[in-house]
Order: structure tokens, then sequence, then C-alpha cells
């Protein structure tokens, strides 16, 4: 069964004076304000489209990895991914950084690699984001 998830932005005002709101409907999590300096120069208690999809993106290729290792008959103890997401104003997005330590008991350092370039590569969120360079840093722990 398909699921579609929703989340809702109200902006007010120019570009780069104004601001909005992200709100979490599916999940109810709350809003998050946004504004254009958030996203090209600090945070400041913000959040912006990039930091989104680096969630996003983190738990995605998390998931698929600990579906990839139990299928392979070597499920993880922990995975901690970081997805770090670069936007450069005027170009946008311009590479996201995927960095996984993992506690894989039976696995050694090169089937962990190749486990995380496949959950890199065959993640839906890594798919959606194909028009973007993704790399990959794996650890095992």
């Amino acid at each position: 069964m398909a699921t579609t998830r929703t989340a809702r932005t109200v902006w007010e005002g120019e570009l780069l004076t104004g601001s909005g709101n992200v709100a979490f409907e599916s999940s109810g999590i709350g809003t998050q304000p946004v504004t254009w300096p958030s996203r090209a120069e600090q945070p400041n208690g913000r959040t912006s489209p990039e930091e989104l999809i680096a969630a996003a993106h983190s738990s995605c290729f998390s998931m698929a990895l600990s579906h990839g290792l139990t299928g392979a008959g070597t499920p993880p103890t922990r995975l901690e991914t970081q997805a770090d997401v670069s936007f450069q104003p005027g170009e946008g997005i311009t590479g996201i950084h995927l960095s996984v330590r993992g506690e894989v008991p039976g696995l050694d350092a090169d089937g962990f690699a190749a486990a995380a370039e496949d959950a890199k590569k065959n993640c839906p969120v890594s798919q959606a984001l194909t028009g973007t360079t993704i790399t990959l840093t794996a650890e095992l722990v």
C-alpha cells in the first residue's frame, strides 16, 4: 500500500526579508520557522530545505542499510548516519555526503562498505536525488 506524507509551508514577504513556517502535517511533530538567512547563512534556531533533506536522507539510508544487512544475515546492532547537504546560493544543492558508523557483529569492514554503497544507491531518497552528487564514508565500529 502506498503512503503519502504531507508538510505545509506558509511564507510571508520577499525572499530576503520574509519568513515562513514549515508544518509537519502527517506526523504532527510541530511547526518550524524558516528564513533565507537560515538557509544561506547561520540557522539561528531555524530550519532550511537542506536540513529537511538531510533528515530524510539520513533516516532513509539507515533504514535501507539495516534492511540490507539483515537480509544478508548480519543484522546491525547500531547505525549512526549523518547527512551533510551543501547549498550554494545561486547554484543550489551542490552535494550530499553521507557518513555512517555501524556496529554489525560478524561483518568485516569491506562487507560493511559494500552494504553501505548498496544502501546509498538504492534507498528511495537517494534515488529521488539522482541529480545530486552523493558521496559516502562508511566505518565499522
